[in-house]
């Protein structure tokens, strides 16, 4: 017993389910036993009523028939007759109200006004009553009819008739006992099979709240398991999924800080080491100074070109990147971006094939440039001299496709699911120029712009990366 207060006690969700079970339990059954009771009292009052009145109407006829006979004898006759059984009290009287024949002479002799007796008053205005009363010089209960004798409309006497209810009382004491015994045992199994009830319906409720707990403590990747076949299940493999989540993104926030402490940490130490060396007196060497000076200034673009990436894709992320929202045409975007990246593709050699249908699509113009812009940086980086980068556009249903395809070395098959990614390159000594966030930057612009990129390769055909835009509407295509 005292395990288990100290459990209602302390055990927060078990206590406030038993104890709406116990309330609702306690509140039915408490609700039916009375109805039962009630409807038991009702049905018995009712009975015995009934039994009064078929009782009187049948004396009232026998004697209605000694009354007209003048026949007081039979009158005292019948009276004793009927009324000899010591819980009924049976009694006539005349017009005026005065006794003439009772079943219990000796209490009678002490009433001195009958008008005074329950029913008496209706019963001589030749109108019968009944109900419950006390007694007549007693306390006790009795049941009471009293009516008119008539005889072809004349007015003879009156009749009434009481019982005693003591013995029903006591058998409706006994009745009540009985039923209150067995409400206090239904309470208690009840009470048994509701903490049992309430406890394995708590039980998964704690260990959910524990784990929830153990997530807000950063203790992520744990794994819940809950058997209980309801929507308990469903809601411990949502925080699983949760959990799993939460992990994989605490790696990733480690990842990126170690990549971001590793991509500044680099040129920083590149352009430390260039200063200390010109203290240490390459500056009085002119073609080693110069040198030095142009690797801190690349060094320097290449720091500020990343705190830039950093903060843009930070934006992008974060969501709070204003995007303007203008009808852009899709040909003219693609055109503006050759033309903005041409002296680079000279430069490496490498020449292009524009296949793009007069397709309408709305963004903000310089984010999309943005992306166009990376791809074909991209696609530059890793193209093979006098080779061509292929940039394709056309309608599919309700979007605008754009491929754009180079002929280079491709892109390994495990390296495919992971491009999109902060920071991650396929030149494992990160010795390029690439910082790695390009495509991670154009994968956000792209979604931002509630549209989607993927990316294909073939070993030494180069890469394919396909970008889908909703599609304003469809115009007459044309290409270059």
């Amino acid at each position: 017993m005292k395990g288990w207060w100290r459990s209602l006690k302390f055990n927060t969700i078990h206590s406030k389910l038993l104890a709406t079970y116990l309330l609702l339990i306690i509140l039915g059954t408490s609700f039916m036993a009375s109805y039962i009771l009630w409807s038991f009292h009702v049905y018995f009052m009712r009975s015995r009523q009934i039994d009064l009145d078929n009782w009187t109407n049948a004396l009232s006829e026998s004697v209605a028939d000694a009354l007209e006979e003048k026949n007081l004898q039979r009158v005292n006759l019948l009276v004793k007759r009927y009324g000899a059984p010591q819980n009924v009290t049976l009694r006539v009287f005349n017009q005026q109200g005065s006794l003439i024949a009772t079943s219990d002479p000796k209490l009678d002799q002490q009433v001195r006004d009958w008008y005074t007796v329950a029913g008496m008053a209706e019963a001589l205005q030749k109108r019968s009553a009944q109900g419950i009363t006390k007694g007549v010089l007693s306390s006790k209960d009795r049941l009471y009819i009293a009516r008119p004798i008539m005889r072809n409309g004349q007015f003879l006497g009156v009749l009434r008739m009481s019982i005693t209810l003591e013995q029903f009382q006591r058998q409706f004491a006994k009745v009540i006992a009985s039923v209150l015994g067995s409400l206090g045992v239904t309470i208690l199994l009840c009470a048994l099979i509701s903490t049992r009830f309430a406890r394995s319906l708590a039980k998964p409720i704690e260990i959910m709240r524990n784990f929830a707990i153990s997530l807000g403590s950063g203790q992520f990747g744990n794994k819940l398991a809950i058997n209980e076949n309801n929507e308990l299940d469903q809601l411990a493999t949502e925080l699983n999924r949760m959990s799993e989540r939460l992990a994989s993104l605490e790696h990733e926030r480690r990842t990126f800080l170690a990549n971001v402490s590793h991509e500044l940490r680099t040129p920083i130490s590149n352009v430390q080491v260039t200063v200390d060396a010109l203290k240490s007196g390459a500056y009085e060497e002119p073609q080693l100074r110069d040198r030095f000076f142009q690797t801190i200034e690349n060094e320097t673009k290449r720091l500020s070109r990343l705190i830039h990436d950093l903060l843009d894709l930070g934006r992008l992320e974060a969501g709070v990147s204003q995007l303007e929202q203008e009808t852009l045409s899709l040909l003219g975007l693609i055109k503006r971006a050759v033309n903005a990246i041409e002296p680079r593709m000279q430069a490496a050699g490498v020449s292009v094939q524009i296949k793009v249908a007069n397709l309408l699509i709305q963004g903000d113009p310089e984010r999309l440039l943005q992306a166009i812009l990376n791809l074909l940086d991209n696609a530059i980086k890793h193209s093979q001299r006098d080779s061509q980068v292929i940039i394709s556009g056309y309608s599919d249903d309700k979007q605008a496709v754009i491929k754009i395809q180079d002929q280079g070395k491709g892109i390994h098959e495990q390296d495919l699911p992971r491009i999109f990614e902060q920071f991650y390159t396929t030149d494992p000594s990160r010795t390029g120029k690439s910082n790695g966030l390009g495509l991670a930057i154009t994968k956000r612009i792209i979604e931002a712009h509630q549209g989607s990129i993927t990316a294909s390769s073939t070993a030494n055909q180069g890469a394919t990366f396909t970008i889908y835009l909703p599609l304003i509407r469809k115009n007459k295509s044309s290409g270059i």
